[in-house]
């Protein structure tokens, strides 16, 4: 504990004065596991979330590396309710995992029986649950992957994910950057994904979302399925990736109301693949024509719930 710029409340917020001379150095460090909530011109107010220590756990920080942050910055000591809480709240992230068994199925594994029971049992879980092979594992049905994180976390016990993703048919992707450069935000967010094998990219309008992806198409080499919300925005994705890669028109098929082309990089729309004739989806095809190894929603805040749920597989793709 120092004069330092940091005052931590009994609530869980962290008060960072502005105008100290440490406080960029304390603001680095306190966002790894912290929220920034309001930024007035001389006191930020960040709030500690269970999501935010998760997130952090996940990246590879323990309850000791947070609680030595908020020692180092804090102008008082830090209270022993938060410091308590935050390693409670860190200590509930990996209890359980998520991974596959021998034979591919997705499973939930726990060493505390205390903890999968109680999970099990959880109203809006246990539908997603298939089966209890073994005291500490239940099968989880094929489609849930993501699903049953959410719920997970909802109740406070969030999921390690080790079940891996399946690569896809290999193909070779460059970027052709030539007279231009990624910016290093978007080279950033390319490295985040390539690490993790899934996320969502969120950039104002502008700020390059598209060579995002291209960029990530580069990096993976697989084939790519590109989910749009219309023509339009797939002419435009074909256009970019035409000009920002080594991609060919012969390798990029549009598949929509006009046209039915499957290539190598796939770009439809989702109404296409929502559209439904008798009552059954009639385009579910298109998600098993190739062994996809990436999978880019473009505009994601607009994706149609239905689409998560058509086949199991494309919870196993990068995405």
């Amino acid at each position: 504990m120092s004069d330092g710029p940091l005052i931590v409340q009994s609530d869980r917020t962290v008060l960072l004065e502005v105008a100290h001379p440490e406080a960029e150095n304390a603001r680095h460090e306190l966002a790894i596991f912290a929220e920034l909530e309001r930024a007035p011109e001389h006191i930020h107010t960040y709030r500690i979330t269970r999501l935010g220590l998760w997130n952090a756990r996940a990246a590879g920080h323990d309850a000791d590396a947070m609680l030595e942050t908020l020692d180092r910055w804090s102008r008082f000591p830090v209270p022993a309710s938060v410091a308590i809480d935050i390693r409670e709240t860190v200590g509930r992230y990996g209890r359980l995992v998520i991974e596959r068994n021998d034979e591919g199925e997705l499973i939930l594994r726990s060493t505390d029986q205390a903890v999968l029971a109680e999970v099990s049992k959880n109203k809006r879980i246990q539908p997603l649950l298939v089966g209890h092979p073994e005291p500490h594992v239940f099968l989880i049905d094929a489609w849930a992957r993501g699903h049953i994180k959410q719920e997970l976390l909802k109740i406070g016990w969030p999921a390690e994910d080790h079940a891996g993703y399946t690569p896809g048919t290999p193909h070779e992707i460059d970027l052709h950057e030539d007279g231009w450069t990624l910016r290093p935000y978007q080279r950033k967010a390319v490295d985040i994904f390539s690490e993790g094998g899934s996320g969502v990219v969120v950039l104002p309008c502008g700020a390059g979302k598209t060579l995002v992806g291209a960029a990530a198409m580069a990096d993976t080499k697989t084939t790519t399925l590109i989910l749009v919300t219309n023509t339009v925005s797939a002419r435009q994705w074909r256009d970019e990736l035409l000009k920002r890669t080594s991609l060919t028109p012969e390798e990029i098929g549009e598949y929509s109301g006009q046209a039915k082309e499957v290539k190598p990089v796939t770009i439809a729309t989702y109404q296409i693949l929502t559209a439904k004739r008798k009552g059954e989806y009639a385009h579910l095809a298109l998600l098993d024509a190739l062994d996809w190894g990436l999978i880019v929603y473009d505009e994601v805040h607009l994706l149609p719930a239905p689409v998560f749920k058509l086949t199991a597989d494309l919870q196993a793709r990068r995405r």
